[in-house]
């Protein structure tokens, strides 16, 4: 998530606007991306009613009236999260099969990393689909929303109050 959250605010500041900068979420440390509720709370009480555990990060600041075209920039960093997910879970799976096909590591710690490695894939790939769901707040709205012109978009944004509870529903 701490990828895919400055991915956004690199997109944003690549075409024009560095609120992300300027707020101090240009990093890679956790920290400064941690939500109190969503990073903290919700993982936690997941935990507490053994429930699947899901959470997410502060998003990056965006201005789209700062982008070169924000219309477009703004459906391009919306984009740009899930593709990180999609190149990290790249990644992890050529890893996963230099590990199996070389001998660089052995026994339980070839098994190990395998098992961190297929869980980095996995979650990537969750992470990058779900985020391009085209329910508000998530990524995939954003760039439906950029795409779509006229009432079809106004009628689509319409729906934004609802992107919450419809998200809860779709996680439990």
């Amino acid at each position: 998530v701490v990828v895919h959250e400055c991915s956004h605010g690199l997109a944003a500041w690549e075409r024009g606007d560095d609120t992300a900068e300027r707020a101090g979420r240009l990093t890679l440390n956790p920290l400064p991306h941690v939500d109190p509720f969503g990073s903290v709370f919700m993982p936690m009480l997941c935990l507490v009613m053994n429930a699947p555990v899901f959470g997410w990060a502060k998003p990056v600041p965006v201005d789209a009236a700062r982008l070169k075209d924000p219309r477009f920039d703004s459906v391009r960093v919306a984009a740009v999260g899930p593709l990180s997910n999609f190149v990290l879970a790249f990644a992890a799976a050529v890893a996963f099969k230099l590990v199996n096909m070389t001998g660089l590591l052995a026994g339980g710690a070839r098994e190990a990393a395998l098992e961190v490695l297929l869980f980095a894939v996995t979650i990537n790939l969750f992470l990058a689909f779900f985020n391009l769901l085209p329910v508000h707040p998530l990524d995939g709205s954003k760039v439906l929303g950029g795409l779509l012109t006229g009432r079809a978009r106004a009628a689509y944004e319409r729906l934004a109050p609802f992107g919450l509870v419809l998200l809860l529903v779709l996680l439990f």
